[in-house]
């Protein structure tokens, strides 16, 4: 039997032009379901956390309000950035723009509440459970591969992820740093298809 050489692995800067919408959206599937398993495998052997009570929707409105202002705080931030940094410092490399670009609202609304539930839970759910918010923030910046070469946006990403572990902690509900990643994720989304749409017709 041939052993696989693990020498032969590159990481390299992934081209777009070689990449398809197919590709993509295949890879940002995989991705959040193996997202999703890693939490629930981590959940499944954290025996004295109660998963149910992560759920838990007691907090009422408070849950709805906690997270729609930490959303509306961070795109106001996310608005104030764009008005005084260079484009190039929070460039990704293209990656958002060709995901969210072209797509239908209600398909940037279905991705959006994916990676919202699925990084949640891991990181939130399970992950902050054992770490707190800060190693959890800081593991969440890393795999975020596309922004570490610059810092600001790595910052971002890391003051984001404390912020979303904070007011979890501040509720006790899982829902409320759900419901402000979708948010952040969908108004960016959209934000990104209508600036592209506006290009293309000028």
């Amino acid at each position: 039997m041939k052993k696989f050489d693990f020498k032969n692995i590159r990481f390299g800067k992934v081209d777009l032009s070689e990449l398809n919408d197919r590709t993509l959206l295949l890879n940002l599937y995989i991705t959040q379901l193996l997202t999703l398993i890693i939490g629930i495998v981590i959940l499944f052997f954290q025996s004295n956390h109660k998963i149910l009570s992560m759920f838990t929707i007691q907090g009422g409105w408070s849950i709805v309000i906690w997270g729609c202002s930490f959303a509306v705080i961070v795109l106001g931030f996310d608005v104030f950035i764009s008005r005084w940094v260079p484009k190039e410092v929070s460039d990704d490399g293209g990656i958002n723009e060709m995901l969210f670009g072209n797509r239908a609202l209600w398909h940037i609304a279905l991705i959006s509440f994916i990676v919202a539930v699925c990084e949640e839970v891991l990181f939130r759910g399970a992950i902050q459970y054992a770490w707190g918010p800060y190693w959890t923030s800081i593991l969440f910046a890393a795999i975020h591969i596309r922004y570490l070469q610059h810092w600001l946006m790595t910052g971002m990403v890391f003051g984001i992820s404390y912020g979303l572990g904070w007011i979890y902690v501040q509720t006790g509900s899982l829902w409320t740093p759900i419901i402000a990643h979708f948010i952040i994720d969908f108004v960016m989304g959209c934000l990104l298809r209508f600036n592209k749409e506006e290009q293309q017709s000028s």
